[in-house]
């Protein structure tokens, strides 16, 4: 009887989640259930998000370029959204380095081209 008290508990941790990661798994089904949403194509999906780094520097080092000005270079394209983001990707921790913000502007796939040839890249980070 001793025996089966002290691997009773054992079998319940080791058996909790045999098949990976109990919260991936509830996100899956999550993303199953959205996902059989009919998905029909609307303007959103002839957006694409472009961007240029802001200038900013670390230690408070160079001077970020606000989002509204930098706007301007998007001379003729219509933004219908603008914001300061964060790339993500690791970077050294050295005064004067870049920091990894960014001005994330979304366009019409259409204009796509005409960003790319004034300086700006696709945002490809989410």
């Amino acid at each position: 009887m001793k025996k089966l008290l002290m691997t009773l508990p054992l079998v319940f941790v080791l058996g909790a989640c045999t098949h990976g990661n109990c919260r991936t798994q509830k996100g899956a089904e999550k993303t199953a259930v959205t996902s059989e949403v009919p998905v029909t194509k609307s303007a959103a999906t002839d957006r694409v998000k472009v961007y240029k780094p802001d200038g900013s520097l670390q230690c408070g080092q160079g001077k970020a370029i606000p989002v509204a000005e930098m706007q301007k270079q998007l001379k003729g394209i219509q933004v219908y959204s603008s914001a300061n983001k964060n790339d993500g990707m690791m970077r050294i921790q050295l005064c004067g380095s870049p920091t990894g913000n960014n001005n994330v502007y979304e366009i019409d796939r259409k204009d796509l081209e005409a960003a790319l040839k004034a300086g700006f890249k696709e945002w490809t980070f989410e």
